[in-house]
């Protein structure tokens, strides 16, 4: 089980200390058991529960796993590596959809927006002691939530929907609580929930958004906190449909004290209705930022939800860096209100590409998945052969691994870059690539 490497310490601290320095090392690889917690008390003569200590501490770290009656492990990837790190770097002649960025000619010019909030700074720069939140941006993010039917509450700026999760999660778990997240799911996030030391929870789902027995599985087994990405989720394209959140808020009905957090990916960037979640828990939160639509430097998303949960998120943000700048609130407010993107053509653009790339594909017979935002999901018998033969080819896309946890394997690719010429090319080579599998959907 451990080798040659010794675990020492007569505290839980000490002990938890050896084990981190085993796995630094890489004396203790990934996958490594550790011994039994009765059967190291007895090595080191220390009480069981001092080792049962050093254990939870370990767990909180998100330096080991535990599985019931197999044991604890060391964890097969540590907390703080980025999915991201497993991207296809395109070589000069290569096409690029592995990155998931939007198209830059569907974003707007932010030349103007930026000339009038230097001038507003100019009259009246900002200070500290200032309201965080412009109310201007606050009374046009509230009156769009309000036409979504998203319920009424507090509202919040962060920077970016990432960091709007992990303080909404932080503000309510401690370490080693599970969290139920999709799978596939968001890369950013599935790396987020460990580094937090919580425990992420696989929810399968289809087309129209998390499936309603996976979810209850997970509520069921202990999970505090649910993740939802309402529309164009990242890497299938799914959008909660209506039905799908009628059953989905039936499910929270039951688990009232879970923490619903809800991921708005697809906003300004697609034409299907919002179908929100919120307000079936006593804590929830709901999430937009400007990313996919305005661009991803303007790091900027609203977040409301209830009461305890955004004052929470807003005290903690008061101790760290404040607040999110005014001039980036106001440059937003500018392109908001000014009409500086038309959802309708994005998402008509988007779709267009979408649709065309996941028809090529069918006709060719290889299931691809995609009902809404800029990717399609493809699954593969053989990620790895598939992701090398399509660099040969001319393209680089995302692995599936940057967003899997127990489903199958599969690849992203983002339509933004594509023209309509390149999708038959594209197609063919995906279909040689991929080989044969069989349609089993995201799972």
């Amino acid at each position: 089980m451990l080798g040659e490497y010794r675990i020492s310490g007569r505290r839980a601290s000490e002990i938890a200390a050896s084990v981190e320095r085993g796995v630094g090392s890489g004396d203790l690889a990934p996958g490594h058991v550790l011994p039994p917690m009765r059967e190291l008390a007895l090595l080191l003569g220390v009480n069981p529960n001092t080792v049962a200590a050093a254990y939870r501490t370990l767990r909180e770290r998100g330096v080991i796993e535990t599985a019931g009656r197999r044991g604890s492990r060391v964890r097969s990837r540590p907390a703080s590596t980025a999915r991201g790190s497993l991207r296809i770097e395109a070589p000069p002649g290569v096409r690029d959809l592995g990155e998931g960025n939007p198209d830059p000619a569907l974003l707007p010019h932010i030349g103007e927006a930026l000339a009038v909030a230097a001038r507003a700074y100019a009259q009246q720069p900002g200070m500290y002691g200032e309201v965080p939140v412009l109310a201007e941006l606050e009374a046009f993010a509230r009156a769009a939530m309000d036409a979504d039917g998203v319920p009424g509450g507090p509202l919040a700026v962060t920077s970016g929907s990432l960091d709007a999760i992990e303080r909404v999660l932080s503000a309510h778990l401690k370490p080693g609580d599970a969290v139920a997240v999709e799978d596939p799911g968001w890369g950013g996030l599935l790396d987020l929930v460990p580094a937090l030391g919580l425990r992420a929870v696989p929810v399968a789902l289809d087309d129209e958004g998390p499936l309603p027995g996976e979810v209850e599985r997970a509520l069921r087994a202990g999970a505090r906190a649910l993740v939802v990405t309402d529309r164009a989720q990242n890497p299938t394209g799914a959008a909660v449909s209506g039905g799908r959140a009628a059953e989905l808020r039936a499910v929270l009905a039951k688990h009232p004290g879970v923490l619903l957090v809800e991921d708005d990916h697809g906003h300004a960037i697609v034409d299907l209705p919002l179908h929100p979640l919120a307000g079936v828990t006593e804590r929830w939160a709901f999430v937009r930022s400007v990313a996919k639509a305005y661009g991803p430097d303007l790091r900027l998303a609203v977040l409301t939800g209830d009461a305890l949960t955004v004052d929470r998120v807003t005290g903690r943000q008061r101790l760290g860096p404040g607040w999110v700048s005014r001039l980036l609130q106001r440059t937003v407010v500018h392109l908001w209100t000014s009409g500086a993107v038309d959802a309708t053509v994005i998402a008509r653009s988007y779709a267009e590409r979408r649709d065309a790339l996941i028809g090529a594909l069918e006709a060719r017979g290889v299931p691809a998945y995609g009902r809404s935002g800029m990717n399609v999901w493809v699954p593969v018998s053989d990620e790895t052969g598939a992701v090398a033969r399509l660099l040969q080819s001319g393209w680089a896309v995302a692995p599936g691994a940057r967003f899997r946890m127990d489903s199958a394997q599969g690849l992203r690719l983002t339509v933004s870059p594509l023209t309509a010429a390149d999708i038959a090319p594209l197609a063919d080579a995906v279909a040689a690539a991929a080989g044969p599998v069989r349609p089993v959907g995201y799972g």
